[in-house]
């Protein structure tokens, strides 16, 4: 395999999987062999494997090359380390799978052997960022998702942090207690569709129809700063106990930092931080190109003990 110089890497969500081959040496996504497939994760697991065969089959068709394996980005509960999924709240289906030898027989591979290797969504999305987006230049490096949940991770010359006093158990924040609950109560599409209704007694979709709604109503734009005051907040003290450099911020959310990055970078500097803030500029392909290093041998290496983590 360490001669290998492409993988795939994917990006499963609740409703689509994502599949590319990228170059391990230097990190280029072959923009040709981009494929997605849709689902529900509601559906029984033969029609949810069969449905992740069809995109992974679709990159597979697209590339001639030899290939070190594939890596993927999914969201938890998993076991990563072995490939068995332990969702329960979604993809019921897989649950107990073990998904390389449910998945194998429905790959078209011309005869590869393809190891696949599995990570937290979060974390994947973190080392693409890290690797070949906003974090490039920087050592410290911190990336969340604001969408459905929280996402987080703390990286270090690319590699997530989880262990020591400088990061959040787990090198997460999302469990991180705030407020009257957790962080991720109050940095997800949740906060804002809930207190949307508290203050007006009307129901909201998601933080895309409330940016519809600001201008007629001022108490989105008040909504969108305390959010960012909040963040500050939960974030100032884990950003300076880690020395971060950068913070950079994906996920749907992350689309609207106009409205909540002004209080955001009030309340750091306010705290003492001195952090540059910047929006992902990979998007969904950072989730991509962090799986498919998965199957870089010296990266690999240096994650796969903390798996259980990851």
């Amino acid at each position: 395999m360490a001669n290998k110089r492409w993988s795939i890497g994917v990006d499963i969500g609740g409703t689509h999987l994502s599949s590319a081959v990228v170059e391990l040496s230097t990190g280029q996504l072959e923009e040709a062999t981009l494929a997605r497939a849709t689902f529900s994760h509601e559906a029984p697991a033969d029609t949810i494997l069969q449905q992740w065969a069809t995109g992974l089959n679709d990159t597979l068709a697209a590339t001639g090359r030899t290939l070190a394996g594939i890596g993927f980005a999914i969201p938890g509960p998993f076991d990563y380390r072995n490939g068995i999924s332990k969702m329960e709240h979604k993809f019921k289906s897989l649950y107990d799978v073990h998904i390389p030898t449910a998945l194998h027989p429905l790959l078209h591979t011309g005869g590869q052997e393809l190891p696949m290797r599995f990570v937290n969504d979060a974390t994947a999305f973190a080392v693409g960022e890290s690797w070949m987006g906003q974090g490039r230049p920087y050592s410290r490096v911190v990336v969340i998702t604001l969408g459905t949940g929280f996402g987080s991770a703390f990286l270090e010359a690319d590699v997530p942090v989880v262990r020591g006093n400088t990061v959040p158990p787990e090198g997460c924040l999302w469990h991180v207690p705030f407020r009257d609950g957790i962080a991720d109560d109050y940095f997800s599409t949740r906060w804002f569709t809930q207190t949307y209704s508290r203050l007006t007694g009307r129901a909201v979709t998601g933080v895309r129809e409330l940016v519809e709604l600001a201008d007629s109503d001022p108490r989105v734009d008040q909504m969108f700063e305390q959010f960012g005051t909040n963040l500050a907040e939960c974030l100032a003290p884990w950003l300076r106990n880690f020395r971060a450099e950068v913070l950079i911020i994906g996920g749907n959310i992350a689309h609207t930092l106009s409205r909540f990055g002004p209080a955001l970078e009030t309340g750091l500097q306010a705290a003492g931080g001195t952090v540059k803030i910047t929006p992902s500029v990979l998007w969904e392909r950072a989730a991509l190109l962090g799986s498919a290093r998965l199957l870089d041998e010296p990266f690999w290496n240096k994650i796969a003990i903390q798996l259980p983590n990851l």
